[in-house]
């Protein structure tokens, strides 16, 4: 990995912006000046990053996605093409609404897919996959497979990706890519520590 950033000659990367090693920042992008972005991150075209974001290290943010003031993505988020994130519940126009910005934090490793809207102050748990076109009202547990309007778990889904196998009942269960091992109960999804 380079030891410094990449930005394409069309983006605009404000004074104060923080980017680090390797990090690549494409076309039409726009990073405001508070704005703190990891190492190893790809920036897709037309990406927007607003003062006071912080991401992580190793998060890929596909092209068309807006991370608001509030927005926190944990190393090894991925950010879907055109997916949405809001920091406002009840916008209007002609109302200032600033000071009522509401926080949005993903955790390490979760997975936004494309036209996904994240409503905020909602968080998303590591590992949770919000499947494309999915409207999160509510917070997503770690490892949780959502999807729908509204979001609603339908599964949950392996770190590495997969989904894993289960059935109604409690008990644990085993990934067929990786053989990681999990346990499913009326907690959510967790690992198996050895």
């Amino acid at each position: 990995m380079s030891d410094k950033p990449f930005i394409h000659e069309t983006a605009v990367v404000d004074d104060g912006a923080v980017i680090g090693a390797g990090t690549r920042v494409w076309h039409f992008c726009h990073v405001d000046p508070t704005a703190v972005i990891g190492n190893g991150c790809s920036l897709g075209q037309n990406v927007y990053v607003a003062n006071g974001v912080v991401i992580g290290n190793n998060c890929k943010i596909q092209n068309n996605v807006s991370l608001y003031t509030g927005v926190i993505l944990e190393d090894d988020v991925f950010c879907g093409p055109s997916m949405v994130f809001t920091n406002v519940v009840n916008p209007r126009s002609h109302v200032n609404r600033r000071n009522e910005y509401a926080q949005t934090r993903v955790g390490r490793g979760a997975s936004i897919g494309a036209n996904a809207t994240v409503v905020c102050g909602h968080d998303i748990g590591p590992f949770a996959f919000v499947a494309a076109g999915a409207v999160v009202t509510k917070t997503v547990p770690a490892y949780a497979l959502v999807m729908g309007t509204p979001a609603r778990i339908k599964g949950w889904m392996c770190a590495c990706g997969e989904r894993l196998p289960s059935d109604d009942g409690d008990g644990e269960t085993v990934c067929t890519a990786c053989g990681d091992r999990y346990v499913i109960d009326g907690a959510g999804c967790r690992p198996v520590e050895d």
